[in-house]
């Protein structure tokens, strides 16, 4: 693992030294964490208990709520515990992970909404061929794709990183272990650690950007080329959501991940939003813009009450 001996655990300062914001803070990020999982676990019950939402569309759907669940689980539990205490630490071991699983799960996330692009490309380009074109075997494939390719650039990423010693900073002045958090507290070169965390976040996250940009100025083309105002109305209808949701994600990640480490406040602010705001927005954006998912959600809360 590196020379990590001078160093076992590391302080995470969070986002304020002062008790009673600290108390605020719990409070809002526990109503926040609770309302995540609570609407991530609903659209996931709704798109798996209803026969009407059994399309390839609402498949990626719930594998994104059920991403959001674990990205959001990744540093929010830790951050709470932190809140609350007043050893604000957490072991190098554990730091590593954790940078590992918000690098993974964010990558799979990425992936997943460039998929969630190709498909709504098929359904409005191609709504007669979108059935066969977008069968069970493919979706299967892209969601494992996702989840395999952003694992494998999580794991190169922490592997480079292993060879990063830590001889006596100890201070993350953040509220979790992300990668450009731990450049400043290195004794030893981060040249090949930022080389990689640079050419995977353009390979792999502005990669991504780019298939998804393009597949929306093809399907912008298909709409503008329809005649029907109620056709074209419908199609920007089932793509809002999508974009909605990439916008904030790849909003906050660009910013936070491609600026340089600094301390400043507005690191812990674009890490909020990208890693404990957006999970919670995203089954509520696509919950109140969707006609589908939100009578899927009328028909299941009928059933449970």
């Amino acid at each position: 693992m590196g020379n990590h001996s001078a160093v076992s655990e590391f302080i995470l300062l969070g986002l304020s030294a002062d008790p009673q914001v600290q108390a605020l803070f719990f409070v809002l990020f526990l109503v926040i964490y609770v309302l995540t999982l609570l609407g991530n676990l609903t659209l996931l019950l709704v798109i798996r208990v209803d026969s009407r939402l059994h399309i390839p569309m609402y498949f990626f759907l719930g594998q994104l709520s059920f991403l959001d669940l674990c990205h959001s689980s990744v540093t929010v539990p830790k951050l709470l515990e932190n809140l609350l205490s007043e050893k604000k630490t957490i072991s190098v071991e554990g730091c590593m992970a954790q940078v590992f699983f918000v690098f993974a799960t964010g990558g799979t996330e990425s992936c997943l909404l460039t998929a969630m692009a190709y498909d709504r490309y098929v359904a409005i380009s191609s709504p007669l061929l979108y059935s066969q074109v977008m069968n069970r075997q493919r979706c299967m494939g892209l969601a494992w794709a996702s989840w395999g390719l952003a694992f494998l650039d999580g794991l190169i990423n922490i592997l480079v990183a292993l060879n990063l010693d830590f001889c006596e900073a100890q201070t993350i002045h953040h509220f979790s272990c992300e990668l450009p958090s731990l450049y400043p507290l290195s004794c030893s070169d981060v040249t090949a650690s930022f080389i990689t965390l640079l050419g995977s976040s353009f390979l792999h996250f502005f990669g991504n950007f780019l298939l998804i940009f393009f597949s929306y100025v093809r399907i912008l083309s298909t709409i503008l080329a329809m005649k029907s105002t109620t056709g074209r109305s419908k199609a920007f209808s089932t793509c809002s959501s999508h974009v909605i949701v990439v916008c904030f994600f790849y909003g906050s990640g660009f910013l936070r991940y491609l600026m340089p480490p600094s301390g400043s406040p507005l690191e812990a602010v674009f890490s909020v939003q990208y890693s404990v705001v957006t999970p919670m927005l995203n089954p509520l954006i696509y919950s109140l813009k969707n006609t589908e998912v939100k009578a899927g959600v009328r028909r299941f809360l009928r059933k449970c009450f």
